[in-house]
């Protein structure tokens, strides 16, 4: 045997062995095994589902029956029915799975137990008062009986000597409010549903650092929503460090929760118990025209001074306290009783503010427009940027204009969400035939939530003509009474009219017929939207 058969005898044989081994247990092995029991489990799953689809689709079918029953028989709006019972009709399985999860959300439940028990607290602040409702019988049986109305089921009083500064702009507003800001000497609250880094939240932001290093007590609140693409989402803690008591309403999680649905809309700034503001504007430069979005950004506040600032400080107070473990000190935040009103102020008139919760059933906002329209004798004039409406209102749109009242919507021509601009149209014929007069306003965008009527009655606050204002979110707004604020209200109107463009019947059927048709579809699911 010479060496190199030596060699080949002897020389080190291939781990075959070891090869085998990494191929049964490799990479490529555990994944094509994984899959081919998932593929026998999905085959073995088919078949034991064709066996028994009969039965689970029939226990399908009686859970949705169940559902819908218990939807129609349930005291909510009927619009808002209809859009659940046609997705749980369609699809049994999904829609009534999911109906049951939206209904039974222990977070929503939480909230609206807090709230009722916070507005409790501050049943003894909001009295009405004899003497103020003995006066107003005298001046309007029909105001008056709206006042009792949101004093028993909104918790919410009207009150006299309270002068009001009405804003037609953001542009208006925004210096006032930041000398109102500077003159704070025990706290200042503010709640607000946007916050934007820039000009404006930067500047009132400096001022409230200000007012905390001094001594006044800065509580800020701002919705949830903010966090996903306008703040970071541990905005509060760095607010405190400058001295800022801060929280985000109902924080987004990365979970499905109903909770989500229910954003705090409401715009209030409460400066030492006797300044009050309130309005459609947020704390972002689109709303003081600092940034163009959609054109001209027209939008609108309100500024009280006196006795109805407590029913906007006990607003704040009810939401703040949602997330607190001990009750606050209300006596504590009223308008000290020697505090000296800047002289020449008109404090004439009636003026109520009021909130809106998502969570009783009472809907106070939808309830207050209504009875402005079926109250008019002259004229009702609105701003809002967004129509999206139920049966209830259109009724009472259309029954003004029919009446000889004469009944305008002033919408905006630039639309900041085309699905909403959509079901807006949606609407357009169907009033315009009854009588009501609808104008757009071709500079941008209308922002504001303003009703006017008859030269005695209006309304400035958060609350749009749709779903979501009107049924789903927490608002807040002020009406007023013969105060000398509804002729500058109703003035602002006048000169927004000059500006806008008159949609005529002509217009409606030259629509686009597939936006006409997006619009009808959306119409169904709107109020879930």
């Amino acid at each position: 045997m010479n060496i190199q058969e030596e060699w080949e005898l002897h020389k080190p044989k291939k781990k075959t062995w070891g090869r085998f081994l990494r191929v049964i247990f490799g990479r490529t092995t555990f994944v094509i095994t994984a899959l081919l029991i998932q593929f026998i489990t999905l085959l073995y799953s088919f078949q034991w589902l064709s066996e028994h689809v009969f039965y689970l689709y029939g226990g399908f079918v009686g859970l949705s029956a169940v559902v819908v029953i218990y939807i129609i028989n349930k005291n909510q709006n009927p619009s808002y029915q209809l859009s659940w019972i046609i997705p749980v009709l369609v699809f049994p399985v999904f829609g009534a799975l999911f109906y049951l999860f939206v209904e039974a959300q222990p977070g929503t439940r939480m909230i609206d137990r807090r709230l009722k028990a916070n507005i409790e607290e501050t049943k003894p602040f909001l009295k009405q008062q004899h003497q103020v409702m003995e006066r107003l019988y005298r001046e309007s049986r029909g105001t008056a009986r709206l006042a009792y109305y949101m004093n028993e089921y909104g918790g919410y009083p009207i009150w006299e000597n309270t002068s009001a500064q009405y804003f037609p702009l953001g542009d208006d507003m925004y210096p006032v409010l930041l000398e109102e800001l500077k003159k704070a000497e025990r706290y200042i609250f503010m709640e607000y549903f946007i916050v934007e880094k820039g000009e404006m939240w930067n500047t009132i932001l400096e001022i409230l650092k200000e007012k905390a290093a001094s001594g006044v007590e800065v509580r800020f609140m701002y919705d949830g929503m903010c966090s996903l693409t306008l703040v970071p989402y541990g905005y509060p803690k760095q607010l405190e460090q400058y001295g800022i008591r801060c929280k985000m309403f109902s924080p987004v999680r990365p979970v499905l929760s109903s909770a989500q649905n229910n954003r705090d809309h409401r715009k209030i700034t409460v400066i030492d118990g006797h300044t009050a503001f309130t309005g459609g504007i947020n704390l972002a430069d689109e709303y003081i025209n600092r940034k163009v979005r959609f054109g001209h950004w027209k939008d609108t506040a309100i500024m009280l001074k006196g006795d109805a600032v407590t029913g906007f400080l006990m607003m704040f107070l009810q939401m703040w306290n949602i997330t607190e473990h001990q009750a606050d000190d209300y006596v504590r935040y009223l308008c000290k009783p020697d505090y000296q009103y800047p002289a020449g102020l008109d404090r004439s008139g009636f003026a109520m503010p009021y909130g809106d919760s998502p969570l009783d059933n009472e809907p106070v906002g939808q309830h207050v427009y209504m009875d402005i329209l079926n109250e008019s004798r002259y004229y009702v004039h609105m701003m809002t940027p967004y129509l999206i409406l139920d049966s209830d209102m259109i009724t009472s749109l259309t029954f003004a204009a029919k009446r000889g009242i004469e009944t305008i919507i002033i919408m905006p021509h630039i639309p900041d969400k085309i699905y909403a601009y959509l079901l807006a149209r949606s609407y357009y014929a169907e009033l315009l035939q009854a009588g009501v007069k609808i104008y757009e306003y071709t500079p941008g965008f209308v922002h504001a939530k303003v009703f006017t009527s008859d030269d005695t009655k209006a309304v400035v606050g958060s609350i749009n003509m749709d779903y979501r204002s009107l049924h789903l979110h927490f608002e807040c707004a002020v009406y007023l009474y013969r105060n000398p604020a509804v002729q500058q209200a109703e003035a602002d109107f006048q000169a927004t009219l000059k500006q806008c463009q008159e949609i005529t019947q002509q217009d409606c059927k030259n629509y686009p017929i597939p936006k006409k048709i997006a619009g009808k579809v959306l119409r169904l699911f709107a109020p879930l939207m």
